[in-house]
Parts: C-alpha cells; structure tokens; sequence
C-alpha cells in the first residue's frame, strides 16, 4: 500500500495579516518531510472562493514550488477542475509542472462539486458531468499531438500545438475526483485512477474496490485515448501520535473538513455573502450540538497510535486499496503536531504496508488480465459519504 498527503490549505476564521503565508509555507515544509520520509504522493486541490474550507486556487503555483524542495515524492493535481479551465491551459500547465518536476505529476480531473464554484465561471450544474467529458475528450490529445483541433458540444478548438508537452509518455497518469461514491464504478469504466473519500467500514471498501474493476475490466469505455490508471486512492483525516488519546486531542478540528466540505458540496442551498458566515464558529456550535455524531466522525479516520492505525491500515489492505491519502492538514491542527504526526508514522507504520506493495500489485494484474473474476456485489448499502449519514453531519443552514 501507498500513502500520499492532502492539502486543502485549510484556513480557520479569525485571520491575520501574514495567516496566509504561514499556510503556504508550513505546507510547503511538510511536503518537503514527507519527501525525506519517503511518503509515496503529495495531492493539492483546486478550489475557489470556499472561504476559510480551502485557499489552494492556484494548484500549479503550489506544486511548482513543492516541486524544487522535494526529489522523489509524486505531485498530485487533486483535482484540477475542467469545468472553469481551458483544456489547452491545464495541458501546458501539466506538461509544464512535469518537466520542472522531472516526471512526478500525476494528473486528477474533476468537475467541482459546489455551486459556489461554478456559479461566477456561468457553468450550470447540471451540466459539469457533460462539460468535463467534452473536456477530457477535448485536452487529451493535447499532450502528445502537434496539432490537434476539436470541435465538441462545450469545446471548440483550431489545430494548434500545444507546448510544452510532459516528460512523461505519453502523459501523467489520469485520475478523477469521487467526491460521491458512485463515481468509483465510473472511474473504473473510463479507465480512470479513483480519488475518493474514505470508506466508514471494511465492507464498504471490499464492495467498491469490486465495483471499480468490474468496470474498468468489463464495461471499460474510455472517453479519449489514453493508457488506463487501475488505482484507487481514498482521503482519510489523519492524526498518529504515541496514544489515541493524545492523536484525537491534536486532531481536534479534523472533522471541520467533513463539516464544510456537506456546507459548499449541498446543490440545493443558497450561497452567503463572502465573509457572512464563520465557518470555524458554526462548526464549532454543530460539534456542541452534536457531541456523538462529532465522535462518531473523529473516530472514523486513522487518528490514533500507532498499533490503532496499524490495524485500521490492514482492513484497507485486505479490501485492496492501492493509496491511502492521509489528511493532517486541516481546522487548526498545528504545523508542529503535523510534522511529528508524519514522522511517527513513517518511522513505525509506513514500512509493513510499502513491502507489501509488490504483492499487491501482483493480484491487480491478475484481476486485470481477468485470471481473478471479482463478484459483483451491490454497492446500493455503501452509499454513506463524508464517513457518517447526512443528517448526522448537518452545518447551519445558509
């Protein structure tokens, strides 16, 4: 098994003159760690105007910086949205970070899930699923061909040369965003890697695990042409300390993520003015409105010692997960917890898990050249996202 890291660049109400920077850079740090530490991938999202949820609205920028402080480490795009980009500016950006990088980017797509987002770019929500295959149709070709045009339902496109192309060949690797479950049988039919959010059992992961290569096995329909990504990775809120209690006492703010990801990702609410809402003040009034469902959500991730994640880790494995995407970095977590969090971990959990990785990868490509048939299991039971039921992780309303 795999382990990345995840940013949101998470930035909590009340804000100072220089928070900012201080976000940007402790990150920056603490990818620079996990390089050394030998962590396998460093993902970054882009999002846009999710006040104090996410302030990563310029990706590139961020990598391009991670990319001259680390050596081995992978960079994620996690995701680009191809919703609010021209596909000619996210292909040169890409090829762009993979040169300066020296091939380590990996490339994930996605359609944004808010009407926050895509209501200033005049996108229709209805429409970001067609909108981002138009784009993934269009952009592809882009990365390999000296003059390619297109002419789609939302992309039209005259022959041009897009430049620079990537270093690696014919393009990083694919993946796309499942900010709703069901979008794992999708990326495994489009041949797509899967980010996804953590599973809230064994089971859960066994079924869609099942479903993700019974899709990209029997029912693969790639939307260009590009090489399949067979690779599932799934987010999960991180803390590893010497005891669970001390873990859980420096993840406090973990299920802020949670919190504001239901708040921005509900389609059916409308927006606040920019600045009418402090996010961290009604968190903090649902956590004490809600002190069991608040448990239940902290107790979902791998926060604890080392032996807790270390038993958690393995259900991951037996359900074959490929990557587990560990997120420290969010509400007011510190820059020092996080960095000895990465440490404790590496030091003590992530080497059992790294040597099975050739085993792994050795079932995989039985499953793929169909020598080991996975049943189809009903995947309808596991439809819970963010790790608990809806009702259970409700913000205020706005």
């Amino acid at each position: 098994m795999k382990f990345g890291i995840f940013y949101e660049l998470q930035l909590p109400r009340p804000w100072g003159v220089d928070d900012e920077f201080r976000l940007y850079q402790n990150a920056l740090t603490q990818l620079e760690l996990a390089d050394r530490l030998g962590y396998d991938y460093a993902w970054e999202v882009e999002h846009h105007y999710l006040e104090e949820y996410s302030h990563s609205s310029a990706p590139g920028v961020f990598l391009g910086a991670a990319s001259q402080r680390t050596k081995q480490i992978r960079l994620g795009h996690g995701i680009l949205q191809l919703t609010t980009n021209h596909p000619a500016k996210l292909a040169a950006q890409v090829s762009a970070l993979d040169l300066i990088s020296n091939g380590r980017v990996d490339f994930g797509m996605g359609e944004s899930a808010s009407i926050t987002e895509l209501a200033p770019f005049n996108i229709p929500f209805d429409e970001k699923r067609a909108i981002f295959e138009d784009a993934v149709r269009c952009l592809v070709p882009m990365f390999t061909s000296p003059s390619h045009s297109y002419d789609g339902p939302y992309h039209h496109f005259p022959a041009r040369n897009v430049l620079p192309k990537p270093r690696q060949k014919p393009h990083p690797p694919l993946w796309t965003a499942c900010s709703q479950l069901q979008t794992i049988a999708y990326a495994g039919e489009k041949g797509l890697g899967a980010l996804g959010f953590q599973f809230v059992s064994a089971d859960a992961a066994h079924a869609w695990v099942h479903a993700y290569y019974n899709g990209l096995t029997k029912r693969l329909d790639k939307l260009a042409d590009y090489p399949i990504n067979p690779n599932i990775a799934l987010v999960s809120m991180f803390m590893c300390a010497p005891t669970d209690e001390e873990a859980r006492a420096k993840a406090d703010g973990a299920t802020f993520f949670q919190f504001c990801l239901r708040f921005y990702n509900s389609p059916d609410r409308s927006r606040p003015p920019p600045g009418a809402v402090n996010m961290w003040e009604e968190y903090g009034k649902w956590k004490r409105a809600n002190p069991e469902a608040a448990e239940k959500a902290l107790s979902g991730g791998l926060i604890g010692s080392p032996e807790t994640l270390r038993k958690k880790l393995r259900k991951f494995e037996q359900s074959h997960i490929d990557q587990v995407i560990l997120l420290n970095q969010a509400g007011r977590n510190t820059h020092e917890d996080i960095c000895e969090s990465l440490e404790l971990f590496a030091a003590e959990v992530m080497p059992e898990f790294h040597a099975t990785i050739a085993e792994h990868e050795a079932w995989k490509a039985r499953v793929l050249a169909r020598e080991i048939e996975l049943e189809e299991v009903d995947t309808e039971p596991f439809n819970i996202r963010y790790g608990v039921k809806a009702v259970e992780l409700a913000p205020a309303r706005a």
